[in-house]
Parts: C-alpha cells; sequence; structure tokens
C-alpha cells in the first residue's frame, strides 16, 4: 500500500490500523534543536481523541504518545522522530457481520476492489484513528513555526443548516473549546449541540464545515505550477476522511462577484509594510502566499455508518440489510478541529523550511 508519506522536507509517515496493536508515524526532516513541549503535544492529542463528550464515539483511547526515535533529553536530534500510540479499547466483534459486507459510502468495496483482502476491524488503515498520527506530527510543526510567529485556528463554522453569524476570523483556542461542539459563538454552538443530539437520538449522522484562520505567515511560502500553495494545502486537507468540499478565501461566493469588486487592492501599512485592503484571495496569489491571512473552509459529510438499518449487498452481490453496531461519531466536526489545524501546520512547516533554499 503506497501513499503513506506526505510532504518534501518536513515528511510524515504513518502507519497501523484501527483495531492494530498501534497506529505511529515517522517525521524525517524535523530540524535538530527544537526542545520539544511534550505537554503541548498531548494536550493536541486529548483534542482529538475520542470519548470526550455525547458529541463523540464514546471509544476511549488516552492516546499518550511514545518517543521512540530522534529525540533526546527532550530535544530534536535531526534524525527521525519516531513515535507510537497504543490502541488500548477496541471491540473487534461489533465488525464481524463486516468479513463480507459493504457498507454504504465506506471504503469497504473500494478496498476489496483495489487490493482483494482488507481488515474489516473498524475499517482499519480507512479509519480516521489514523489521524490521530496526524495531529502529534502537526503539534512539532506548530513548535517549530512558533519561532517564527507562525499559527492557526480553525472552529466549527456550521452543523447541518445550524452557522455562526460572521465570517471566518481567528479565535483564541481557549474560545474554541469553551463549547464541546468547538464553536466560538455560544448561542450558535447551543444550536448545533441540539441539532447532533436529535441527530443522534435517530441514529442518523450530520455534516457541516470546518473554518481555519492562519496569521503571521510570510509572503512566499508556496512555488509556481504544480506545488503552489492551495494545492498542496489541497492534498492535505482532501487527504482527511469525510472531506467533501475546500474552499480559499472568498470560496465560491467569490464566483458570484465581478473582478472589481473581488480584487485586493494593495496599500501600505502604518510601518511601510505591503498589505491589501480586502482579503477575497485568503492570504494566497499566484499560488505563493502574499502575507495576509490564510483563510480556509473545510465540508465534511455526514458519517456513513448509522444506527438504523441500511440496504446494501455482501461480496457475493446478494442484497442483505446492515445496521450499524459498535461505537461511532454522529458528527465529525468537534473532533475535526485540530485534525485540520495538524495538517496546515504540516504544510505550512514543509513549505518554510523549503523556502529558506529559494534565494540567498
Amino acid at each position: 500500500m503506497a501513499g503513506n508519506t506526505f510532504g518534501t522536507l518536513f515528511r510524515l509517515t504513518t502507519f497501523g490500523e484501527s483495531h492494530g496493536a498501534a497506529i505511529g508515524g515517522i517525521i524525517d526532516g524535523c530540524p535538530a534543536g527544537l526542545a520539544l513541549e511534550t505537554d503541548a503535544i498531548q494536550a493536541e492529542l486529548d483534542r482529538r481523541r475520542p470519548g470526550q463528550s455525547n458529541l463523540t464515539t464514546p471509544r476511549k483511547e488516552q492516546d499518550t504518545v511514545e518517543w521512540l526515535s530522534g529525540v533526546h533529553e527532550g530535544v530534536t536530534t535531526g534524525a527521525p522522530v519516531g513515535f507510537l500510540l497504543r490502541n488500548e479499547d477496541f471491540n473487534s466483534g461489533d465488525y464481524d457481520h463486516l468479513k463480507s459486507a459493504f457498507r454504504p459510502s465506506h471504503a469497504d468495496y473500494t478496498y476489496s476492489a483495489k487490493y482483494g483482502h482488507r481488515d474489516h476491524r473498524g475499517g482499519g488503515r480507512s479509519s480516521a484513528r489514523e489521524t490521530a498520527c496526524r495531529v502529534a506530527a502537526g503539534a512539532i510543526a506548530r513548535q517549530l513555526l512558533a519561532a517564527a510567529d507562525i499559527d492557526v485556528s480553525a472552529y466549527v463554522e456550521r452543523v447541518g443548516n445550524t452557522a455562526v453569524p460572521f465570517e471566518p476570523r481567528y479565535f483564541e483556542r481557549s474560545e474554541v473549546d469553551a463549547s464541546a461542539i468547538r464553536c466560538p459563538d455560544p448561542s450558535t454552538a447551543e444550536s448545533m449541540i441540539k441539532t447532533i443530539d436529535a441527530v443522534r437520538k435517530e441514529g442518523d449522522t450530520v455534516g457541516g464545515t470546518v473554518a481555519l484562520v492562519g496569521r503571521g505567515i510570510p509572503a512566499g511560502l508556496g512555488d509556481p505550477v504544480f506545488d503552489k500553495f492551495q494545492a498542496v494545502l489541497a492534498h492535505a486537507l482532501w487527504s482527511l476522511p469525510a472531506v467533501k468540499s475546500m474552499e480559499i478565501g472568498s470560496g465560491l461566493n467569490g464566483t458570484t462577484m465581478r473582478g472589481s469588486a473581488h480584487n485586493d487592492a494593495f496599500q501600505t501599512d502604518e510601518n511601510g509594510q505591503m498589505c491589501t485592503m480586502t482579503n477575497h484571495s485568503g492570504g494566497i496569489q499566484g499560488g505563493i502566499t502574499n502575507g495576509e491571512e490564510l483563510v480556509v473552509r473545510i465540508g465534511f459529510k455526514p458519517v456513513s455508518t448509522l444506527m438504523m438499518p441500511q440496504a446494501s449487498v455482501n461480496a457475493a452481490g446478494e442484497a442483505i440489510t446492515l445496521e450499524g453496531k459498535g461505537r461511532h461519531d454522529p458528527c465529525v466536526l468537534p473532533r475535526a478541529v485540530p485534525i485540520i489545524e495538524a495538517m496546515t501546520l504540516l504544510v505550512l512547516a514543509d513549505r518554510w523550511l523549503i523556502n529558506r533554499t529559494a534565494k540567498l
């Protein structure tokens, strides 16, 4: 199975399955001399881990990271950073009925078509369990970028038809995490929670959008043609489970505007620095960051596992009826927030390191 590595200079390779002994990763290209704040890395993992509230799967994984290599006395050595997250709370028997059955809108059929043999336990490699490795690596990338005052913040913008009444903007983590749904607007957060509770009681699921804003990003990250910043970012974010859309800046709304209204006119600020009057571009022009805030909106589909009967077929092509078993999220959005931040941070760290070689 190829496709388990992401990045050019700051490269992450992940391994492991949802119901295997462990998942883990190897980060190649992390510079030596970075003093890791391991508590901060664990805090990132705690934001993603299951069992945080009744809005998520009740599976209980502590996700305590074990450092295997590349870190000595709390400081990176320049060698590959290896880490492990053990799987401790999995009930593989909940998936026995899926050995020869294909769940609607899951990776069951496509994995079987590609490989001829699949790990049906919890979705195996296709499970969102794998994203914990991305969060651990993203937490290291965040600490690397902190020296350059680069940071990102994401939050749940919409659940179903319930959305915040403002355009994307940066929020401190304390504001985002004040609610279990990770929406920084209290009244909207309450409505979102009620929506998810109602959907969960019906055995159904719901999707929505997450907004991300990055600040402190210097002009010049990204490369023309095939490695435009938004192209690499799309590679990162579209690799996440359940993602169905991505918008930069004005996104689809910008397609309804005229160029005279959409163009971001340049000016200089009080410090004489180049900036733009508006940010319809979302911080990227010509595939290269322009120094403005990065503005991204990511759309997630409803979770495919439903706690209600669904028509399907088995490996023999016979019609069957499936009903979801086990423990699943009724909505992925609260736990998607740290994952989206992590993947964006991996892109930024990689492009930031590459940019240091762009000119003398």
